[in-house]
C-alpha cells in the first residue's frame, strides 16, 4: 500500500492550479443515467472516486471516454440504453456518493435495486432522507439484505419535500429524480452549497426546469426527457482550502489559481483572523496566501452548512492551528466521528482534547516528525499539512483516502518547493 513521505520545513512558492470539484463531479456523472444522449463534462477532476464511479456507471450500460480537450480534462458519458438497473455492493461499498445512482435509475426506468452506499467511516450519515424524498415522488421502497429496491412503474409524481435538517446529499438526490417526475416537485430546506448549483446548472443546460438556484427553496417542474449537453465542473473548493492551509502552515508566497473565492471565503474570513496574508482576486478566480516565519494567532471554529465554515475543512484547519499561539476550540456540527485525525496530530507533538463534538488545540512551537496514518479523505490532507511545518520526516500511510479526492498531490506540492514523495508499500519510490 503506497505511502507519503515529506521533509518538512520547506517554505513554498509558486502556483497551484485548483481541479474540477470531485463533490460535484460525481453527482455529475450521475446525472449522465437521465438520459439516452451523451453528456460531456469539462474541467473533470481524474480521481479514484471518478474513476469507482465510472466503472458502476459502465455496469449500467454506460460508456465512459475520457480525454484531454482544448477545455481540459473532460469525460463523456453515454448511456442510450439502462442495461439492468442494478448497482452491487462492490462497487457502491467503495465511495458513498455512488449511492446517488439510485434516483437517476428509478427516475429513468421505473426500477432500481442499490446495494447501500459505503466510503469515509466519519459518522453515520444515514440515508434515510434521501429514500423519504423518494417515497414523496411516489417511489415504493424496501430493503433487504443490504439493497435498497425501489420500484415506480407508472413513473414519479412531483411532490412537497421539506427536509427536517439541511443534507447535500438528500437535496442532490431527490433533484436527479424529481427532474423527470410529473408535474411540480419543491424542495424546502434545501442545502446551498456550490456543488448543487453547479449540478442544476448542468441539469438545465440538459433541458431541466429548475428555480430558486442557491436559495433553500428549489422548484422542478418535471420534463418528460432530458438531452445531452456540455458543461464545466466547477473549482474544487475544498481542496482550495486545504491548499490554502498548506501554504500557511509552511510559509512562503502561493498563488491558487483557477478558483472561485466566494466559495472559500469563510475560510479566507478565519486564515486572515489568524494572521494569515490573503488577497484574493474574484475576478481572476486566484488566491494569494503568504506568511512569514511569524507564529499565527489561534482563532475558534464552528462548521455549518454552506456558506458557513465547511465541514471538509475542519481537518485542514485544525492543523494549522496546532502552532498557533494560544487556544483554540474547534466545534463540528455537520458530522459525528469527525476528529479521527486529532490522535494522528497529537503523533506529531500536537496538543490536542477532544470530548464530544468540540476540540480543544493548544498551539505547540514545533511538530516533530512520526509515522501517521489517514483515516479519511479530509483528515488524510491535514495530516500532510502538519508534516510539511514538522521538524524531520513525516509519513502518511493509507493514502488511498487521498487518491480519493486530491490530484496529483504532490506534483501540485512539489512544483511548490516541498519535499515530498510518494512511496510504494515496500517503502521504495515509484
Amino acid at each position: 500500500m503506497d505511502r507519503i513521505a515529506i521533509n518538512g520545513g520547506a517554505r513554498l512558492d509558486g502556483s497551484i492550479p485548483i481541479s474540477g470539484a470531485k463533490n460535484s463531479a460525481i453527482k455529475l456523472m450521475a446525472a449522465s443515467l437521465l438520459t439516452d444522449e451523451p453528456l460531456r463534462l469539462t474541467n473533470m477532476p481524474r480521481l479514484a472516486d471518478t474513476m469507482f464511479l465510472g466503472k458502476l456507471l459502465q455496469r449500467l450500460g454506460a460508456s465512459v471516454v475520457e480525454s484531454d480537450g482544448p477545455d481540459g480534462p473532460q469525460t463523456v458519458l453515454h448511456t442510450p440504453e439502462v442495461l439492468g438497473a442494478i448497482a452491487p455492493y462492490n462497487l457502491v461499498r467503495q465511495m458513498r456518493a455512488s449511492f446517488n445512482v439510485l434516483g437517476p435509475l428509478l427516475a429513468r426506468t421505473g426500477q432500481a435495486k442499490v446495494s447501500l452506499p459505503g466510503g469515509c467511516t466519519i459518522g453515520a450519515r444515514p440515508v434515510d432522507l434521501h429514500l423519504k424524498a423518494l417515497e414523496s415522488l411516489g417511489a415504493r421502497i424496501e430493503l433487504h439484505e443490504g439493497y435498497v429496491y425501489a420500484q415506480a412503474p407508472r413513473g414519479l409524481v412531483g411532490a412537497e419535500i421539506e427536509f427536517p435538517f439541511v443534507s447535500v446529499g438528500a437535496t442532490e438526490h431527490a433533484l436527479l429524480a424529481a427532474v423527470l417526475a410529473e408535474g411540480t416537485t419543491v424542495l424546502k430546506n434545501a442545502a446551498c452549497e456550490p456543488e448543487i448549483g453547479d449540478l442544476a446548472l448542468c441539469l438545465i443546460a440538459m433541458g431541466a426546469k429548475i428555480e430558486g438556484l442557491d436559495t433553500p427553496t428549489l422548484t422542478i417542474t418535471g420534463v418528460r426527457r432530458l438531452t445531452g449537453a456540455s458543461h464545466a465542473v466547477i473549482p474544487d473548493r475544498i481542496e482550495t482550502g486545504a491548499y490554502a492551509c498548506a501554504a500557511a502552515m509552511a510559509g512562503g508566497d502561493v498563488r491558487l489559481v483557477n478558483t472561485q473565492v466566494p466559495f472559500v471565503q469563510s475560510l479566507l474570513d478565519k486564515m486572515t483572523e489568524a494572521g494569515v496574508q490573503v488577497d484574493a482576486d474574484a475576478k481572476a478566480g486566484e488566491i494569494r496566501i503568504r506568511r512569514g516565519p511569524e507564529r499565527l494567532k489561534a482563532v475558534d471554529l464552528v462548521t455549518d452548512p454552506y456558506p458557513g465554515f465547511p465541514t471538509d475543512l475542519q481537518a485542514p484547519f485544525m492543523a494549522l492551528m496546532t502552532t498557533a499561539v494560544g487556544e483554540s476550540h474547534v466545534r463540528e456540527t455537520i458530522f459525528e466521528n469527525r476528529f479521527m485525525h486529532a490522535p494522528e496530530l497529537t503523533r506529531l507533538g500536537a496538543d490536542i482534547a477532544v470530548s464530544g463534538g468540540e476540540a480543544r488545540v493548544r498551539g505547540v512551537e514545533q511538530l516533530n516528525g512520526a509515522e501517521v496514518m489517514a483515516t479519511d479523505l479530509r483528515a488524510s490532507f491535514s495530516l500532510v499539512i502538519a508534516g510539511l511545518a514538522a521538524r524531520g520526516e513525516t509519513t502518511v500511510n493509507r493514502i488511498y483516502h487521498i487518491d480519493r479526492g486530491f490530484e496529483r498531490l504532490e506534483q501540485k506540492l512539489g512544483d511548490c518547493g516541498a519535499d515530498i514523495r510518494r512511496l510504494k508499500g515496500d517503502g521504495e519510490e515509484p
